[in-house]
């Protein structure tokens, strides 16, 4: 039998990817133990507040990992190579896989919808961070922050609908170019 934390983590993963693809009202409950590859009492044993706890983690998880991903790009390649890592996802996953949040976000219950607000929060606050480390003034880097994060958001949700990583790639040209205005 597994260990308490690996089965835990299995379940997270499966939701993650679940949650990703198909949103949260079309994943269901057999579906997320079946990914998890543990039994139903094992499911209620890890997440007794049962799928909405583990959605709020799988939020958690996928967004913290995003947040890492995001700056790690960031401070590495710049706009650049967080467009492209965002594109090579798509691509890669025949266009199922866009933002971790996006199919969550909206069809959620508050807590679950706050989750995504809070990971969202994080992001912003990592392309702030990184303006504001090229000297752009607070308020100009979470404006611009904020801009680029909804182009960002937009275009996926456009990319992964067209399957076609073109709406991506001309946000990603468009921020590259405005944000060349404000940081050297």
């Amino acid at each position: 039998m597994a260990p308490r934390s690996e089965t835990r983590q299995r379940f997270l993963d499966a939701a993650a990817d679940l949650f990703q693809r198909q949103g949260y009202h079309a994943t269901g409950l057999n579906q997320l133990v079946s990914a998890g590859g543990a039994p139903k009492g094992s499911f209620y044993f890890h997440f007794p507040g049962g799928k909405e706890q583990l959605a709020t983690e799988a939020v958690s998880q996928s967004g913290e990992q995003m947040r890492v991903m995001l700056t790690t790009l960031l401070d590495t390649g710049g706009f650049p190579a967080v467009i492209d890592a965002l594109v090579e996802v798509l691509e890669q996953s025949g266009y199922e896989r866009g933002c971790p949040l996006a199919n969550i976000a909206l069809d959620g219950s508050d807590a679950l919808r706050g989750a995504v607000a809070d990971q969202l929060g994080s992001w912003r606050s990592a392309i702030t961070g990184y303006l504001t480390a090229y000297e752009v003034e607070p308020a100009r880097a979470e404006q611009l922050s904020t801009m680029a994060l909804a182009s960002i958001e937009g275009a996926l949700l456009l990319a992964k609908t067209w399957r076609d990583a073109a709406p991506l790639r001309s946000v990603g040209a468009y921020l590259i170019e405005t944000l060349s205005k404000e940081i050297p």
